[in-house]
C-alpha cells in the first residue's frame, strides 16, 4: 500500500497505521492504537498521519486498484460517510444530517464511491465536505490545516470530481448508483451523462419530466419578438405520476 513513499520510516510507519486499524478495538485514535501494537510509538504515528508531507493520492490509487481486482464490483455507490464528534476543531465538522445516528448531529461529513457487489462493499475513493461556515472563516480553516486554495463543494461536484479521478486511475465504473440526495440534482445528473456513465439514481418524485416519446416542437415565428425555443405541446409531469402510468416492468 505504501510503496510509493520514498523514506523507508514512513512505510514503517505506515505499516503500523494499518496494524493498529485492522483489530477489533472500537477506539481508532492514536494513542490506543499505538497501545495495541508492539512497535506502537505514539508520537511517531502521530506525526506520520498529521504532518508527514507524503502524498495520499499514490496509495489511494493502490488500494482502489487493489479491490476493484479482486471485488469485480457490479456497481459504483455515491454516498454520504459520516463520523460523528463532539468537538468543533475537526476540519469540516458542523451540525449536518449524520447517516450513521440517523438524524442531524455535530458530525464530519465525506463524500464516497464504494464498489459494490451482492455481498460486499469497499471505497475506492473520498473527500471530506466542507460546509460553507468552515469555507467562509478563512481563519478557521487555517487554524484546521485546510490549504487556502480549497473552496466550498456541492456534494454533487465532489462527487464527479472522485468519478474523474478513479477514471484517470484507468478504472471504469459497471453503472453509478445513488440515493436521492444525488439524484435530485440535474447538474449531478447531467456530469454523468457528459462523462458517459450509465447511472441508476433514486428520485424524491416530485420531479417533472416529459414522457417517453415526448416530442418538442417549434412554435411558428410571427417576426415580432425573438423566436422561442422548442418545446412539448403538453406540461410536464411528476415523475411519481409517470411511473405509476407505466406500471412494473415485466
Amino acid at each position: 500500500m505504501f510503496a510509493s513513499l520514498r523514506r523507508r520510516d514512513q512505510r514503517w510507519w505506515g505499516r503500523c497505521y494499518l496494524q493498529g486499524l485492522t483489530p477489533d478495538g472500537r477506539r481508532k485514535p492514536i494513542q490506543p492504537m499505538a497501545e495495541r501494537s508492539p512497535d506502537g510509538h505514539m508520537r511517531a504515528l502521530q506525526q506520520f498521519v498529521n504532518q508527514s508531507p507524503w502524498d495520499p493520492l499514490p496509495v489511494r490509487r493502490r488500494i482502489a486498484e487493489r479491490l476493484a481486482e479482486v471485488m469485480t464490483p457490479e456497481g459504483w455507490v455515491v454516498d454520504d460517510v459520516s463520523f460523528p464528534k463532539c468537538g468543533k476543531a475537526s476540519v469540516g465538522v458542523a451540525r449536518q444530517y449524520c447517516g450513521a445516528l440517523g438524524k442531524w448531529a455535530n458530525c464530519q461529513v465525506a463524500v464516497s464511491v464504494h464498489a459494490a457487489t451482492d455481498t460486499a462493499s469497499c471505497p475506492l475513493n473520498w473527500e471530506l465536505y466542507l460546509p460553507r461556515e468552515w469555507t467562509d472563516a478563512p481563519d478557521r480553516c487555517r487554524g484546521a490545516g485546510v490549504p487556502d486554495h480549497v473552496v466550498h463543494q456541492e456534494k454533487g461536484r465532489l462527487a464527479l470530481g472522485l468519478l474523474d479521478t478513479l477514471g484517470e486511475w484507468q478504472l471504469k465504473a459497471p453503472v453509478v448508483v445513488a440515493d436521492a440526495g444525488y439524484g435530485v440534482s440535474a447538474p449531478f445528473r447531467l456530469g454523468l451523462e457528459q462523462r458517459g456513465l450509465s447511472y441508476v439514481l433514486a428520485l424524491s418524485g416530485q420531479e417533472v419530466a416529459h414522457p417517453e416519446g415526448a416530442e418538442p416542437h417549434q412554435p411558428a415565428y410571427g417576426g415580432l419578438r425573438p423566436s422561442t425555443l422548442p418545446r412539448c405541446r403538453t406540461p410536464p409531469r411528476a415523475v411519481s405520476v409517470l411511473a405509476a402510468q407505466a406500471g412494473s416492468p415485466r
